[in-house]
Parts: C-alpha cells; sequence; structure tokens
C-alpha cells in the first residue's frame, strides 16, 4: 500500500514537472492582460511583523482575502484595488497570542471584523514597480497608507487554468494610529506589512 501510495505521490510530482512553470509565466508588465481581476484567497496573504521588547521581531499574517483589482498596463493611472481581509484570520505561532490579538486590547475582531485598503492613486516606480496610494480602514479608524507594489509574474495557473497575476507589495503603518496602543512602546508601534497578492482574470 505505501508503495502504491508513494508512486502516485511521484507520478503527480512528474506531472507537475513537466509542465515548466517559467514557459508560462511572464515577468513583463506589457504582456498582462487588461481586465477586472478578483482576488484568489488561497494564495493571498498579508504578513506583519513589529519589535517585541527591542529583542527581537515577531511576526503573523492574516488570510482569507476578497477584493478585486481593475488592472491595464496601458493605463497604469486608472487601475484601482479594493481588498477586504477578515480580521478573525489572525495567526502566529502562539496559540494564546492569536486569541489575544483578536480580543478588545487589540484588533476587536468581534466589533471590528473586517480590514479593507481602497487605492486613491498608482504611479509606476520603475518597469515592474509601482507606488498605490490608498486608505487603510482597521479597527473603525481609516488612513492613509502607501504599498510599495512588484510584480512577481502573470500567465496560466497550472492546476485550474485560470489567467492569474501576482505581486508583492510593501508598507508600514503605526498601528497606534488605528486605535491599536496595547504595549507602546515596549511592544513596536511601526508595523510592517509583506503582502503575496493573487488575483484571477474574471471571465
Amino acid at each position: 500500500m505505501k508503495t502504491r501510495t508513494l508512486a502516485a505521490a511521484l507520478a503527480a510530482t512528474l506531472a507537475c514537472a513537466a509542465v515548466p512553470a517559467s514557459a508560462q509565466v511572464s515577468r513583463d508588465p506589457a504582456t498582462v492582460k487588461a481586465g477586472t481581476y478578483k482576488v484568489e484567497p488561497y494564495h493571498t496573504q498579508v504578513a506583519f511583523s513589529l519589535s517585541h521588547f527591542g529583542l527581537t521581531e515577531y511576526s503573523g499574517f492574516f488570510s482569507g482575502a476578497s477584493g478585486t483589482l481593475t488592472l491595464d498596463p496601458g493605463k497604469p493611472a486608472a487601475d484601482k484595488l479594493d481588498v477586504t481581509i477578515p480580521v478573525d484570520s489572525v495567526l502566529t505561532t502562539v496559540p494564546k497570542l492569536t486569541g489575544e490579538l483578536k480580543g478588545d486590547k487589540w484588533f476587536d475582531a468581534a466589533k471590528y471584523p473586517t480590514a479593507e485598503f481602497v487605492s486613491t492613486k498608482v504611479t509606476l516606480a520603475g518597469k515592474a514597480s509601482a507606488i498605490i496610494n490608498g486608505t487603510l480602514t482597521l479597527h473603525g479608524v481609516t488612513k492613509p497608507v502607501s504599498l510599495k507594489a512588484h510584480l512577481v509574474g502573470a500567465g496560466l495557473n497550472p492546476i485550474d487554468k485560470a489567467y492569474t497575476v501576482g505581486f508583492s507589495a510593501s508598507g508600514t503603518i503605526k498601528r497606534s494610529q488605528f486605535g491599536i496602543s496595547a504595549y507602546v512602546p515596549y511592544i513596536g508601534d511601526d508595523v510592517r506589512l509583506t503582502i503575496a497578492g493573487a488575483f484571477e482574470l474574471k471571465p
């Protein structure tokens, strides 16, 4: 039985290897298809990190995002992004801390169940990079936020055949500005965001 299972796993691996990912994916922004995309939630994550008593950098992440991206490589100034993330999806390596972050001393997920980023301006910052200015609504507070985004790649997903475009993005916010100020300054106020965004072209 174990031999058959191993053989099946090996066959699946070889089948995937037979599809050269590099031949399917373009990193040239000019080749990206224009249109309206939806967030692909399974491969979209928002990681965060902040100082823990000045001794270490502590990290966690959010998942389960939804939203849309309107994209036109020929008219980047018209691009629009609207992404919503369930706050209850927060996850760390410590279950007790994860529960505390959902509570009213931190994110208060019961009262403020979602965080939303809405772009207001997209400006090219190189061939495959852009600055995305927008507003972030978190913990009931809306503040301007700027993200540096970079195209990772675009092409057909070899599994579901959906045309997909992926970006990486980063930015920094001050959590106290959003009313999340527990233990500042001992636990850092500056929160660094690292975002992996996957978007599927709508039919």
